[in-house]
């Protein structure tokens, strides 16, 4: 499974409903199409610009769209990218998941009122392999030392959109945040990797930042 579709079902609750804003869902997500290239080694950060070092595509389709998108255009900064990426990502990832049978679509309305569209897991069972993702980020976080740079980097984007709060629950808040960026900063990868995987992580910050205040201008106005 994609690093993307991880994060997705990470940012859901059991209920089929997001357990974060749209701004940090999808700015994450923008931000998980561009961690899978830089661990499959597709991309890299040179002068703080995304650059392409490998064309070939990996098997997924919004990667591999993101990867020539990237390649076609001049050098540019993560936050651009993490932008770009976010938009139209959710509802293809929902839709797939659907297709593969990990999730199910339910519909309602909030208030008898207002249509809602819900993605609750098959039988009510949280996926396995969610399971496993929020298992990978709990054992990384009560640890100590190395972890995995799949794992790294799902806790940089975790730690990005605040997300630790609710898939980490019951574990003091100091500790969870003094591990993330212990984590963050662990040499668990190769310098190259961790130098993307940080440049990537501060851009979803900042485009969350830019989407939450922008929003606030546009509501004041």
């Amino acid at each position: 499974m994609s690093l993307p579709e991880e994060f997705l079902l990470l940012a859901y609750d059991e209920d089929g409903t997001p357990l974060t804003d749209g701004t940090r869902l999808d700015n994450g997500l923008g931000g998980a199409i561009l961690l899978e290239l830089a661990l499959a080694r597709r991309v890299d950060i040179a002068d703080k610009r995304v650059v392409v070092v490998d064309r070939g595509p990996i098997g997924d389709a919004l990667a591999d769209e993101a990867l020539a998108r990237i390649a076609e255009d001049k050098p540019r900064k993560p936050g651009h990218w993490v932008t770009k990426l976010s938009k139209q990502a959710r509802p293809r990832i929902l839709e797939k998941l659907v297709a593969d049978g990990v999730l199910t679509v339910e519909k309602d309305r909030v208030l008898w009122v207002f249509p809602r569209t819900k993605y609750p897991s098959v039988n009510g069972v949280v996926p396995a392999v969610e399971a496993a993702a929020r298992e990978r980020i709990r054992t990384a976080v009560l640890g100590a030392g190395e972890v995995e740079p799949r794992t790294a980097a799902l806790c940089a984007l975790v730690a990005a959109t605040e997300l630790d709060r609710k898939i980490l629950p019951g574990i003091d808040r100091k500790r969870v945040t003094a591990r993330l960026k212990e984590i963050g900063e662990g040499a668990w990868a190769a310098e190259a990797v961790r130098k993307t995987i940080e440049e990537i992580q501060a851009a979803v910050m900042v485009a969350i930042i830019a989407s939450t205040t922008a929003a606030t201008a546009g509501s004041s106005a």
